[in-house]
């Protein structure tokens, strides 16, 4: 018979973040498919609305904290949908700029509406937020680090595998 993995504390709150996001994300990505979106297309439209500057998916890759390339493929299927629209910049011919598309605008409507699952922080007190909001912080910031450590840089040395 195998033995049981033993855990650190930290490896189980790990695993009970991430099963409380899988259950979250799954349920609000059911209730954005009755409106016709994704959790990844609802981050795109929002940061578009909320940017006070001319958006080219490298801007929106690291606002969303995503590879580019993932958010360039993504900006590409929003704009086959109608979503959104691309432009070439004309000064910097190699910049694209991603802007909101009529089609865009009504989308973020109605995801305003659809927030029975968004609603799911009304269990908790407003103490318990607060707290909530400080330790996503913190983890935010740890994760940031993390990340400034653990990717490679592009003009380092070269990996070897």
């Amino acid at each position: 018979m195998a033995k049981a993995v033993e855990l650190t504390e930290d490896q189980k709150s790990w695993m009970r973040v991430q099963t409380m996001t899988a259950v979250l994300e799954r349920a609000r990505n059911l209730e954005l498919a009755k409106v016709g979106l994704n959790m990844p297309q609802t981050e795109v439209l929002y940061c578009l609305k909320v940017s006070e500057e001319p958006m080219t998916p490298m801007k929106l890759a690291r606002m969303m904290h995503k590879q580019p390339h993932t958010v360039s493929a993504l900006v590409h299927r929003m704009e086959r949908q109608g979503l959104l629209t691309t432009k070439r910049d004309m000064k910097r011919k190699n910049w694209v700029r991603v802007s909101l598309a009529k089609k865009g605008e009504e989308a973020l409507k109605h995801w305003a509406t659809a927030n029975m699952v968004t609603d799911v922080f009304s269990c908790l007190s407003k103490k318990d937020k607060e707290a909530l909001y400080s330790i996503t912080q913190q983890l935010h910031n740890k994760g940031l680090e993390l990340l400034r450590k653990l990717q490679p840089d592009p003009y380092g040395e070269p990996l070897f595998w």
